[in-house]
């Protein structure tokens, strides 16, 4: 039967069974599973903090338990890896056979940088590096920028500023005259596109309006049920292009119109999403997890109110540097801030907090953190006394919660 309309538990429960959760899970995880997990969610954004675990690997172990990182890495990390990086969400792997339906934004990329007044004084002073750089990934193949950097290229500005050889690598791999060839370290490798695809393979690629319309069909599919906005931002799509591919979809009988309790904006389901009676899950999520990556959407789907705190001065954080929102079945009930402490083998819960209206069942979060500690190769679990689970949770894992003052020093 065909739905038209949800209650609010009820879309909360498609979201996350489109995700993936809710699914048994096995011990060891094969590596058939990592494939096809990472399939089900169609793409990993990227990030390069690494206070806790690099954010690709996260919404896997929120899914699956603890998988072997390996799997993953040869999935996305080699120059032949079957998966390939390009601004899918942000930067994100994606399937390689899927970068073509990027094509369309490699011209639009080219197209804005050459038009655009604050970006065209920089495409023309990198134009002779760009020449530079093409000609010597085809003399010497695929590398990193640190490999092609030379005096002449200092970084220049502040230390976030980009040296001239980087933002040429970077502006070539928008418009798709270079594309990524794995990593070295969690550096990125540039190469020509016929270093890595095969001959012809951009010739394959589909206009604007069928792409746009092939991603948001899986954008469908990997949220379940959502609105023009979430379709749109899961690729991060332009509004018009979404909604002349929204109506095709549904025309196509693909995507279907819901009401949603609670929701003031119209929505669609995909036609195969299930809507389970109930979804068991335990998971903290990365702030760049699709659950919770829109902020807005997840709002909407939890009442969870969700800002990352990364950039954010000390002084005026409200939960700690690296906060992953606690799942505990259909429900975000809470948030922890987490830090690997590899020189001591501890994996260091720094703040815990309950939401407003919710409680975290301490109990499961300790196991999970345990779990969560042997993933990552750490032998212990410490909790400082920061945020209104702490001590809870502290208590669930056998510990004692450390002073705020006596916590050890980063």
């Amino acid at each position: 039967m065909v739905r038209t309309a949800l209650s609010a538990a009820e879309a909360r429960r498609v979201a996350l069974a489109a995700q993936g959760f809710g699914r048994p899970r096995t011990d060891p995880v094969p590596t058939r599973a990592v494939s096809s997990g990472a399939a089900r969610l169609g793409l990993l954004q990227i990030d390069s903090v690494n206070v806790f675990e690099r954010s690709h690997y996260l919404p896997l172990f929120a899914r699956l338990g603890a998988y072997d990182k390996g799997a993953l890495d040869r999935l996305t990390l080699t120059q032949r890896s079957p998966w390939i990086e390009y601004w899918a969400h942000e930067a994100a792997f994606v399937p390689r056979d899927d970068l073509r339906l990027f094509r369309w934004r490699m011209d639009a990329y080219r197209e804005r940088d050459a038009t655009n007044p604050t970006r065209v004084a920089g495409v023309e002073r990198t134009a002779r590096v760009r020449d530079e750089l093409l000609a010597v990934l085809a003399a010497e193949g695929p590398m990193p920028a640190s490999a092609v950097e030379h005096e002449s290229n200092v970084r220049r500005g502040p230390w976030w500023g980009w040296s001239d050889v980087k933002q040429g690598l970077e502006q070539l791999f928008r418009w798709g005259d270079v594309v990524s060839a794995g990593r070295s370290g969690f550096e990125r490798v540039y190469a020509l596109p016929d270093q890595v695809l095969p001959a012809g393979y951009f010739a394959t690629a589909p206009d604007r309006a069928d792409a746009v319309r092939e991603l948001v069909r899986r954008s469908a599919r990997a949220i379940g049920v959502g609105t023009r906005a979430d379709l749109a931002d899961h690729h991060r799509l332009r509004a018009d292009d979404t909604a002349a591919a929204v109506a095709d979809l549904q025309d196509a009988g693909e995507l279907v119109p819901v009401t949603v309790e609670g929701w003031r904006d119209r929505a669609w389901m995909h036609v195969d999403a299930r809507v389970p009676r109930r979804v068991d899950a335990d998971a903290v999520l990365s702030p760049f997890d699709p659950v919770v990556w829109f902020r807005p959407r997840a709002e909407r789907l939890f009442g969870f109110h969700y800002r990352i705190e990364i950039y954010t001065p000390a002084p005026k954080r409200v939960f700690g540097y690296y906060v992953l929102p606690v799942l505990q079945d259909e429900a975000l009930v809470g948030r922890v801030d987490l830090k690997n402490d590899r020189q001591r083998g501890v994996l260091h819960v720094r703040t815990a907090w309950h939401e407003p209206g919710a409680r975290i069942d301490a109990e499961r979060l300790a196991a999970l953190l345990r779990r969560t500690a042997a993933w990552q190769g750490l032998g212990d679990v410490e909790v400082t006394d920061r945020g209104s689970a702490a001590r809870d949770v502290a208590a669930a894992l056998g510990v004692r919660a450390i002073d705020p003052g006596a916590e050890p020093v980063d």
